[in-house]
């Protein structure tokens, strides 16, 4: 799929395309390009003598394939935020800043890039050039990771109250366990996106091509990266407070398990002993030929069990 825009008094104005439309006569000056066929990404790079960058190549991690200047063109390659749940998963996508001209390119549609499409062309704004286009989004991205964040620390705050106001069975620390990681997994997630961002955005502005308007939306774009970043550190030292304790309770429950069989197994040695005793087979024993030897050993048997409890219990060695 392919959409364009163009400005219309300083607003995004979409240009409904046919499949053969010459690009270049609407004047565009943002192509958004998602899981294009062969036949859209040939349409576009004849229309603009470019070469898109392939699927393969936006795995890359090296900074000098993922932000560069090639033939007069600016290319990048930036991870955007797909989903705010711990199933969220980032999605590289590769801009071309070409003359006046943006064209973005990525396998899946994002909250992002869609917002920017359906609500910009609605509202006033003061978009003047491609490059305006390029800080929204990377704006918009990292106000997006700023509400997933919130989302994370929401969740963390419903783990907090089951760890730290009840005592947790195995099962609900096996529970918070799994609630733990997949926050940690998202945490994580955003960290590494805000990351990408500043890398985009500090490539940008050594670059040399943005206005001092634009240079100033940059530098409080970086601030607000700055921030997300404590806030991040902060959810991971909150995480790591949760699992500490959520595993101390997994202990604690493991303990008294033990100590239970500890006390039964020291409790059950008294009676043993006599059991033991009785059962040896000497000719002379007192006790061989006394009518109530055996009622007599059980009951020693018995008072010999319960006493250990008894003192058990007293001591508080039981709770």
């Amino acid at each position: 799929m392919i959409s364009a825009f163009t400005l219309s008094n300083n607003r995004l104005s979409q240009i409904h395309l046919e499949e053969n439309d010459d690009l270049s006569t609407d004047n565009p000056i943002w192509i958004d390009i998602i899981a294009a066929t062969a036949e859209e990404r040939s349409w576009v790079e004849q229309t603009y003598q470019l070469t898109l960058p392939k699927p393969e190549h936006l795995r890359d991690i090296e900074a000098s394939a993922r932000f560069y200047e090639e033939h007069g063109e600016l290319h990048l390659r930036s991870d955007f935020l797909l989903g705010k749940q711990s199933d969220s998963r980032s999605v590289t996508v590769a801009f071309v800043l070409t003359g006046n001209i943006l064209i973005s390119v990525h396998d899946e549609d994002l909250p992002v890039f869609h917002s920017l499409r359906t609500h910009t062309h609605l509202q006033s704004g003061e978009l003047g050039s491609s490059k305006d286009v390029l800080i929204d989004l990377y704006s918009m991205d990292v106000e997006f990771s700023a509400d997933a964040l919130e989302e994370v620390y929401a969740d963390l705050g419903q783990v907090s109250q089951a760890v730290l106001q009840t005592t947790l069975s195995d099962k609900e620390a096996a529970d918070v366990l799994a609630s733990i990681a997949q926050a940690e997994h998202l945490n994580g997630r955003i960290r590494r996106n805000v990351m990408d961002t500043r890398r985009a955005m500090s490539f940008l502005m050594r670059s040399k091509l943005l206005s001092p308007e634009q240079l100033d939306d940059a530098r409080q774009i970086m601030h607000d990266i700055d921030s997300l970043d404590g806030h991040t550190s902060f959810l991971f030292d909150k995480i790591n407070f949760l699992m500490s304790a959520t595993v101390g309770f997994i202990n604690i429950n493991q303990n008294k398990i033990v100590r239970l069989f500890s006390v039964a197994s020291v409790a059950l040695l008294p009676p043993m002993l006599i059991a033991s005793i009785y059962g040896m087979n000497f000719r002379h024993m007192p006790e061989l030929d006394w009518g109530v030897g055996y009622p007599f050993a059980m009951v020693l048997m018995g008072l010999s069990v319960l006493l250990p409890f008894w003192l058990f219990q007293r001591k508080g060695w039981l709770k």
